[in-house]
């Protein structure tokens, strides 16, 4: 038993947004995408190190990503690393974490997090992680943290709240994906309106009654697991498992569907990382607004991201809004901002053969 939560890191995606750089054997969170000497994992494990010992972390990763999770953070042991046998989206690698960790402690307080996020403000975020973690000790409450957004953006998705000047945390009336710009515009204007962060606080017990409410198929498949979990029948149960979910979010799984869900506006600089465009964003410009992280020659060329070997020289002339990007065996020169196609250029490669993806 222990009074610190438990953190719950999500590291099995694939991140095709971050195509070519990130590839399906080494995946963007397993990568130095700021050139820190860290990587999205490892800097996502160090910022929740002041809240949790290494004992209580736990890290979901798809089952090709272990030996990954196994070198970039030796403090953990093996029943720290849950694998998943297939991908089936939030609700399950989260249900799975939930259930796991409900079975060695059934008071846990569970942080759940993206691998993947950049947070620049520190101070702030582990004031307002403080504040989560206070709020999720009512019964059945979902704490989910939104961030007060600064532009309409069209990529995330946009929670809305119900004013409370009586409280830090506030009530949650809709949920809305990845709104178009006209409708991003009106969310920034109405002033109740944030961006969904993906990160969640609550109890064990409190999740699990969310998920024997709205999701019964899926607590029913897990619940027959909390005495088979950390044993030797594990895998082979979560394999079983596995076969029997469906694919669906936790936000379309659970918290559009409660009464009992509650954000906490927040704002300490974050970003979620999931593209070229959003890296592009925060990084450093140069006077014509391109980021360039190449040996490169410009002319008439603004609003670019220009990432490249520094051993190569490469000359651009006339680009607006572009991204060049060579890593291994790829050469990718697209709009920076048109995120949509690189499922697209992803599906198309691979046909190209498998060396390209």
């Amino acid at each position: 038993m222990t009074n610190k939560p438990y953190i719950v890191i999500m590291a099995g995606g694939i991140g095709s947004r971050f195509w070519p750089h990130s590839r399906r054997k080494r995946p963007k969170q397993f990568l130095d995408i700021l050139g820190t000497g860290r990587s999205l994992l490892q800097m996502t494990f160090d910022r929740f190190r002041e809240f949790a010992e290494p004992s209580q972390f736990v890290v979901i990763t798809y089952r090709k990503y272990l030996h990954l999770v196994k070198e970039q953070l030796p403090e953990l042991d093996n029943q720290q690393i849950l694998v998943e046998p297939l991908r089936k989206n939030t609700a399950a690698c989260i249900a799975y974490a939930c259930y796991k960790i409900h079975s060695i402690d059934p008071h846990a307080t569970l942080v759940v997090t993206p691998a993947d996020h950049l947070v620049l403000q520190e101070g702030k975020f582990a004031k307002t992680i403080s504040q989560a973690i206070v709020a999720a000790q009512t019964p059945k409450r979902l704490i989910t943290l939104g961030i007060t957004p600064n532009r309409p953006e069209t990529g995330y998705g946009y929670i809305q709240y119900l004013e409370d000047p009586n409280s830090d945390v506030m009530k949650v009336k809709t949920f809305t994906e990845k709104p178009n710009l006209k409708l991003a515009k009106t969310f920034i204007d109405s002033g109740d309106f944030v961006w969904n962060s993906g990160m969640f606080v609550w109890k064990t017990n409190s999740l699990i009654s969310a998920f024997e409410k709205y999701m019964p198929d899926l607590a029913e498949v897990f619940d027959e697991g909390l005495a088979i979990f950390g044993s030797e029948e594990e895998s082979a149960f979560i394999s079983r498992a596995y076969g029997q979910l469906k694919s669906i979010s936790i936000d379309y799984g659970i918290m559009e569907k409660s009464n009992q869900v509650y954000v906490l506006p927040s704002d300490f600089g974050w970003s979620d990382l999931g593209s070229w465009n959003s890296l592009y964003t925060i990084a450093k410009k140069d006077e014509s607004k391109n980021v360039v992280e190449a040996n490169a020659i410009l002319y008439d060329t603004e609003n670019c991201y220009i990432k490249m070997d520094s051993e190569k020289l490469v000359v651009i002339q006339g680009l607006d809004n572009y991204l060049v990007n060579e890593t291994g065996n790829v050469l990718l020169i697209c709009k920076l901002d048109d995120e949509k196609k690189f499922r697209e250029f992803v599906s198309n490669a691979r046909k190209k053969g498998e060396e390209f993806i």
